[in-house]
C-alpha cells in the first residue's frame, strides 16, 4: 500500500478515503489520529491490523459537532452535560452509554463509547468533510510514543495506511484527558491536556481512577485506551528519577557510571548537564514537559540512545498527565529520590 500524504488544503481526498472505507492519519491538539468511519466496522478493524493494536482496546470516536453526542450515546446526566459543555471542543474525551449504531470493534464489546470533539481546526475540517465521526487512536504503532507531527506518523503507518494529513506539530502534545460519565460519579481514567483541578471545578466529585498509575491487570478489560497494554515506550529503556533537583542530579550522575558502557541520554526538566550523555531538554514546567515528551522519546531512538534517564518531578496540573505517560514509558521502572 502506498501512503498518501495530504496538505490542510486537500481534506476532500482525505475525507473521501474514510467514506471509502480507508484509514487517514489526522493532526489533533493532542497528537495525531488514525482515522476510520466509527459506523463501518470492516474499516474500524483495519486500524487494529494497521497498529497492530489488541481488539480489546477500545476506540475513542471523533466528531466535529456536539449534536452528534445524542446520536452516538443515551442516558446523558446532568454532570456529563456540564462537562462537555465546559471541555468541548477542546483535549477532552468522555465516556457514556453507547447507542447500537457504534460497532463493537470501536467499543471492543463495553456498551459505553468515549467521544471526542477536538479543537485543532484541521480536525474539524477533516470530520466535516468525511460527513461521519471518525474512530480514532493514536496513529503510532502499537507501544510507540505517540506521533505530535507528521513525520513521526510516517516514520510508523507508512505503507500500512491510505493517507497522512500533513497538519503540522500538535500544540498538547499528550492525548485527551479521559473521564467516565456512564455512572453515578465522573471518573477520571486518563489524565491529559484538561487537568483534574479544572474537571473539580466543573464537578467537583469527579474522582481519580485508581490504574491512572498503574496498568489494568491481565485479562481485565480495559476501559478506556491507555490503560492495559505498554504504552509509549522508545526502542530504548527507560528509567523515571523522580524528585527534587540536587538528588535526581545525583543520582542520574551515578547510573550514568553505572552504564559507561552504553549509549545514555538524560531528558531533564533541571536544566542539568551531564557531560556523558546525550541531552533533551523536557521545558521547565509539567506543561513543556507534556508537550517535548514523546517527540523526546522518537529523537532519543534516532540517535542510537539505549538507556534514558528521565528527571521529573510533578509541579503542576499537567503533573499528572505527564507521571501517567513516563511511567508507562518506563514499564514502571521508577527510582524515586
Amino acid at each position: 500500500m502506498k501512503t498518501q500524504i495530504i496538505e490542510e488544503n486537500a481534506l476532500e481526498e482525505a475525507g473521501e478515503i474514510i467514506r471509502n472505507g480507508g484509514l487517514a492519519a489526522f493532526p489533533t491538539e493532542t497528537v495525531y489520529g488514525l482515522g476510520a468511519n466509527a459506523f463501518d466496522e470492516e474499516a474500524v478493524k483495519k486500524i487494529f491490523a494497521a497498529k497492530g493494536r489488541p481488539s480489546d482496546n477500545p476506540l475513542i470516536v471523533h466528531i466535529a459537532d456536539k449534536n452528534d453526542i445524542a446520536r452516538l450515546a443515551h442516558d446523558i446526566s446532568d454532570d456529563a452535560r456540564r462537562l462537555i459543555e465546559a471541555f468541548m471542543p477542546g483535549p477532552f474525551t468522555i465516556i457514556l452509554k453507547k447507542n447500537d449504531i457504534i460497532p463493537k470493534a470501536v467499543s471492543a464489546g463495553l456498551d459505553t463509547v468515549g467521544i471526542r470533539f477536538p479543537s485543532n481546526k484541521t480536525a474539524q475540517s477533516f470530520i466535516r468533510i468525511a460527513g461521519v465521526p471518525v474512530a480514532a487512536p493514536s496513529a503510532n504503532l502499537s507501544g510507540k510514543p505517540s506521533p505530535t507531527s507528521a513525520k513521526h506518523v510516517i516514520a510508523d503507518m507508512d505503507g500500512r495506511i491510505d493517507a497522512i494529513i500533513n497538519g503540522g506539530e500538535c500544540s498538547v502534545g499528550v492525548e485527551s484527558t479521559i473521564v467516565d460519565a456512564s455512572g453515578d460519579v465522573p471518573v477520571l481514567l486518563r489524565p491529559g491536556g484538561v487537568t483534574i483541578d479544572e474537571i473539580r471545578e466543573v464537578v467537583p466529585k469527579t474522582r481519580i481512577d485508581s490504574h491512572v498509575l498503574m496498568s489494568v491487570c491481565e485479562g481485565e478489560q480495559p476501559r478506556c485506551p491507555g490503560m492495559k497494554y505498554k504504552h509509549y515506550a522508545p526502542n530504548a529503556e527507560v528509567i523515571v528519577v523522580e524528585g527534587e533537583k540536587e538528588p535526581v542530579q545525583k543520582r542520574i550522575k551515578e547510573l550514568l557510571s553505572e552504564n559507561c558502557k552504553k549509549t545514555t541520554g538524560v531528558l531533564t526538566m533541571y536544566g542539568s548537564v551531564y557531560d556523558s550523555a546525550v541531552m533533551i531538554d523536557a521545558g521547565a514546567s509539567n506543561k513543556e514537559y507534556a508537550l517535548r515528551l514523546f517527540k523526546a522519546l522518537r529523537e532519543f531512538d534516532e540517535l542510537g540512545v539505549e538507556v534514558v534517564f528521565a528527571e521529573f518531578c510533578e509541579r503542576d496540573g499537567y503533573g499528572l498527565a505527564v507521571k501517567n505517560r513516563l511511567y508507562k514509558s518506563a514499564g514502571y521502572n521508577i527510582i524515586h529520590v
